[in-house]
């Protein structure tokens, strides 16, 4: 199979800086646009771009650039990779290649470092032939890949579940001596789990590369490379593995040895194979490994997405008696799969939860609220108890939840027999109009 596949090449237009004063004065008056200014030189513009990033504001990173160009501030190169890695960490691959193009445009060659960034945003955006494209550009821009990029490449196919690629990938590294680490079996785990259409024995393929794994070696002499280290990005969140929003979590969440466990218990979790989770959870006991939070979490899960609440509830309890430290991914986790079908064993449980959650100085965040109600919101029977619940603690905390699950609550309490009168209804209908008010032409920016 070939690998890489050349491509086209394409002019890309210039950005117009009276385009970019034409979006911003639309709807903005000149003293307006002065105190939505950012900044005011390169500096501080590398600062609100690192802010904005850690506050997970992607979707202004463009805003901020157009602003730069306003204020005739010459971007460098430490500002692209900012830009880049902030349109990596939300997901953004349309912003990822206007900066990439803008970055050219200003004479500035992409480096091997920006590259891996550019891949591991394919992987996030599910587009393995535009990474592959990537590559083909690296090596007609003569920047040497490095075991990271192959690395990056390989899980960004897998999330596409391209096992083909994968495997070629690999076959790839064998021949340049490369040896295979544990997020190169990761990602062989998670292209057979996301391959189309699954095969019949990808749970026993699944624990078959979890004792394969166990002789795994570097890739290269650099674990991660000085860019990644002064970023603040890991290796977890570069290769797009299931733990990347959890490894800097204390209190034993997650035991970074043990990637390839975590995402085989993530797949089987996914697959709701209980049996082979089952044997797997063996498999780390004989290996001198207990299950960190994040195992327990993906145990709870496949439990609960098998349908057997008890056993899912079991293993919450047990962890929440053993004198670990707490954790709310924990609750969620035993909430969102009690909802799961809305049964009259699971909404209880989750209502219960909820309850014994807050009562342990457990709060909901905006995301966390939202995903939450988004879900109890497709209850089509019964008293709606969950979902207002979950309204009521997020107004308590004078938290507004994203449009998408405030118009998924309104059209639930529509469907019920509530009078126009009702101050819930009213106060949801409010707050409804007024986010799609904010919304507007466009996608309304996800909540952190």
């Amino acid at each position: 199979m070939k690998l890489l596949q050349s491509i086209s090449g394409h002019n890309r237009p210039a950005v117009s800086i009276l385009g970019a004063i034409g979006r911003r004065y639309f709807a903005a008056s000149t003293e307006e646009y002065a105190k939505r200014n950012y900044a005011n030189n390169g500096s501080e513009y590398n600062s609100v771009i690192s802010s904005l990033t850690a506050r997970r504001r992607h979707y202004l990173l463009r805003d901020v650039y157009d602003d730069m160009m306003l204020d005739g501030v010459k971007p460098e190169r430490d500002t692209f990779h900012s830009l880049i890695i902030g349109t990596m960490k939300g997901s953004r691959l349309q912003d990822a290649f206007f900066f990439r193009d803008e970055m050219r445009a200003n004479g500035l060659v992409p480096d091997v470092a920006l590259y891996n960034f550019l891949i591991s945003t394919c992987g996030k955006c599910q587009n393995s032939d535009q990474a592959i494209r990537l590559l083909e550009e690296m090596k007609m821009s003569e920047v040497k890949p490095t075991g990271q990029t192959f690395v990056c490449l390989l899980n960004t196919c897998a999330a596409s579940g391209r096992l083909d690629r994968v495997k070629a990938i690999v076959r790839d590294m064998t021949s340049l001596g490369l040896g295979l680490n544990r997020f190169c079996y990761a990602g062989l785990i998670a292209a057979h789990r996301n391959k189309i259409p699954l095969t019949d024995d990808v749970a026993a393929k699944i624990i078959e590369l979890v004792e394969q794994s166990k002789g795994w070696a570097p890739v290269d002499q650099s674990k991660a490379m000085a860019e990644n280290v002064m970023m603040n990005i890991t290796e977890e969140e570069l290769y797009n593995i299931p733990t990347a929003d959890y490894v800097h979590r204390r209190g034993g969440f997650v035991n970074r040895l043990l990637t390839v466990y975590h995402v085989a218990f993530h797949a089987l979790a996914d697959l709701k194979n209980v049996e082979a989770t089952e044997a797997l959870l063996e498999m780390l006991k004989k290996d001198g490994q207990i299950p960190d939070v994040f195992i327990t979490m993906q145990i709870m899960r496949c439990y609960l997405n098998s349908g057997d609440i008890d056993r899912g509830r079991q293993v919450f309890e047990d962890y929440m008696n053993s004198g670990k430290v707490p954790m709310i991914e924990l609750y969620i986790t035993l909430i969102e799969g009690a909802m799961l079908g809305y049964t009259p064993n699971g909404m209880p449980l989750a209502q219960d939860t909820l309850v014994n959650m807050n009562s342990r100085n457990f709060f909901l965040s905006p995301k966390l609220g939202s995903d939450l109600l988004l879900a109890a919101s497709g209850e089509e029977t019964g008293g709606y108890t969950t979902a207002n619940l979950i309204w009521d603690m997020m107004q308590a905390r004078n938290i507004t939840p994203s449009f998408p699950a405030v118009e998924a609550y309104y059209n639930g309490l529509k469907r019920r027999e509530i009078p126009d009168d009702d101050q819930r209804l009213i106060l949801v209908s409010r707050t409804r109009d007024t986010l799609k008010a904010r919304r507007g032409p466009g996608p309304l920016p996800s909540q952190s």
